[in-house]
């Protein structure tokens, strides 16, 4: 029986040839038949495994573009995988919470390399059940394409079809998906289709994969609107529809959108993309999600493509997040300037104001100045007609605490206190709410950024460009920790002995109750963003977020504060830290929450 046709797209070469060999052979060559549109093709001449890569023109072996496993690392030659062969238990799997998809529910940002000490896939399964536990919808994996060196973030891959073989390559992904979805939990797969990393990328030898005509904070931009580029867009949504269809995954999160250079295509890829993804959700039956990250501050994301949007399910907003910090930790450096109030962008009020307004408008920057960028930014929502949960809203993401100079969480910024009023904000706002890993226990372990890389050339610039971009946003140099040093990724994994200690277990008790309370209380649970309000006092440092019958009432300042509840309390639902009620509001003690009902 011989295997499929083995095909590479190299639109530029005059001849192309594959070595391959089972496992453990010695590789041999073949000549490739040319086909139409600058696609080669060899069929084995058997099924099983075999290891390949490509030799253009006579020149080195490179991997597959497309290559579905590395196992022996970015440089090395690539593996077939059959990903028809694993034995699927979840063929009742309906979907994300149910079949209603990601909208309004609870993600987990997780990253495979330090969620547990192993670092793979099949480690991470027997913690999931602390993941339901908590309440928990869709797991949101960082990315786990092949990368340079054993560990890192994931976001400088090369791979992107292929699983990191440290994290237990193909194979593994699919068992955590299986395993996932049999314990009721969906997963979200973290793409990154706007830049490759630096080592290990071939790309440019094969055909017109980047586009000099744009350029990314990260490297090249991947080519979506040039010469060749209906390949290379194929190659983008195709390794999309891949995940969701090969391996079960139940939505994507895509790595900054705004980098995604698309200004001379017809249609953009993000379009093109969301209308082929409802098409396999339809086959599938089953929802399958889009998840954006973007700085552009634009509902343009999230509308409908058949009302000219990019069709994306949810985006993320970052200004959520930053207010939130701001009036925690009073930091106001860099990007955090404009959330303390007094600059053009919010001329009059001071930090508590900011978060009212972003709470109840989605961006702070809706087309007002800002600072950072030195630009107007942004558009507004319309909050009649787009819901809430089309945002995703969180305390601490991988980047918000990575690329601080020590990875330093929010847990060593505030009080304990101060964290369950953050909590309480975004996780009974209106907004798809994401928790990052530790959140929830107030885990001890910083999250800071590493590498493995082997290059010294490599290495020397990270460390560089890690202290320059430090040492602008005011932070010591000295302080940085080296990323290739195995210590600073060994320092960031999840201590999982912490969880039932006293402190860790009182907080993430009360992100359960947080969490059922999102879920049992329908004014909580709806993502109607006119039916919000939150009304705070600068300098008494109180603030209360009222929606519907329930309202968070929260006091920032450290001494205990009466905060005027207008329409009384009925009930304490939830509280951290000392209160009591009283005529017209309730008397909370320092850096103190309650979730009330009100008559």
């Amino acid at each position: 029986m011989t295997s499929s046709p083995l095909r590479v797209w190299a639109p530029r070469a005059a001849a192309v040839a594959v070595q391959a060999a089972p496992p453990g052979d010695a590789p041999v060559a073949h000549p490739m038949a040319q086909h139409e549109g600058g696609w080669w093709e060899w069929t084995p001449p058997s099924d099983g495994p075999f290891d390949y890569a490509f030799r253009l023109e006579g020149g080195p072996p490179r991997p597959d573009p497309r290559s579905p496993w590395q196992p022996h690392g970015v440089h090395g030659p690539s593996r077939t995988f059959d990903a028809g062969a694993h034995e699927w238990r979840d063929a009742g799997w309906p979907g994300t919470r149910g079949g209603a998809g990601v909208l309004g529910g609870v993600v987990y940002e997780l990253h495979v390399g330090t969620f547990t000490d192993a670092g793979s896939l099949d480690a991470a399964v027997e913690h999931l059940t602390h993941l339901t536990d908590l309440g928990i919808d869709l797991v949101e994996v960082m990315p786990v394409a092949a990368f340079g060196g054993t560990h890192g973030w994931g976001y400088d891959g090369v791979q992107p079809y292929a699983v990191q073989q440290t994290y237990g390559g193909p194979a593994a992904f699919q068992r955590f998906v299986d395993a996932c979805h049999g314990v009721g939990l969906g997963v979200c797969l973290d793409v990154v289709y706007n830049h490759l990393g630096p080592t290990g990328n071939y790309l440019a030898e094969f055909g017109p994969y980047f586009n000099a005509a744009h350029d990314t904070p990260w490297g090249p931009s991947v080519n979506l609107d040039g010469p060749g580029s209906h390949e290379v867009r194929r190659w983008v949504i195709d390794n999309a529809l891949r995940w969701m269809r090969d391996f079960h995954v139940d939505a994507l999160r895509l790595d900054a959108v705004h980098a995604l250079h698309d200004d001379g295509s017809p249609r953009h890829v993000l379009a093109e993309l969301s209308d082929e993804v409802a098409s396999l959700a339809t086959q599938l039956r089953r929802p399958l999600d889009l998840i954006a990250e973007s700085d552009l501050n634009d509902p343009v994301l999230v509308a409908p493509t058949s009302r000219g949007g990019l069709g994306m399910t949810a985006q993320w907003d970052d200004d959520v997040h930053h207010a939130l910090h701001v009036a925690l930790t009073g930091e106001t450096s860099g990007y955090y300037r404009d959330f303390a109030g007094g600059t053009e962008a919010w001329p009059d009020g001071g930090p508590l104001s900011v978060l009212a307004k972003t709470l109840t408008e989605v961006f702070l920057h809706d087309g007002r100045t800002s600072s950072f960028r030195g630009r107007h930014w942004g558009h507004p929502v319309d909050r009649a007609t787009v819901s809430g949960h089309r945002f995703v809203a969180s305390l601490q993401t991988h980047d918000q605490v990575g690329n601080r100079a020590l990875g330093d969480r929010i847990s060593s910024l505030t009080t304990p206190g101060q964290q369950a009023i953050g909590a309480a904000l975004y996780l009974l706002s209106p907004y798809t709410a994401m928790v990052f890993m530790g959140e929830e226990w107030r885990a001890s372990t910083p999250f800071r950024y590493f590498t493995s890389f082997d290059e010294e050339w490599l290495v020397d610039a990270v460390r560089t460009g890690r202290r320059r971009e430090f040492a602008a946003h005011g932070w010591a140099v000295s302080e940085v920790p080296d990323p290739q040093d195995p210590a600073t990724r060994t320092a960031c994994v999840l201590r999982w002995d912490e969880v039932p200690a006293v402190g860790h277990a009182q907080m993430l008790a009360f992100y359960r109750r947080l969490i059922e309370l999102r879920r049992s209380e329908p004014d909580i649970a709806s993502g109607e963003l006119t039916a919000l309000d939150v009304r705070c006092d600068e300098a008494a440092r109180w603030l209360v977020m009222t929606r519907g019958s329930v309202a968070v009432v929260a006091n920032l300042a450290p001494e205990p504060r009466a905060v005027p509840v207008p329409a009384g309390v009925a009930d304490v639902l939830l509280s951290w830290g000392d209160l009591r009620t009283e005529v017209g509001g309730i008397r909370l003690g320092g850096h103190s929450v309650a979730v009330v009902r009100t008559p």
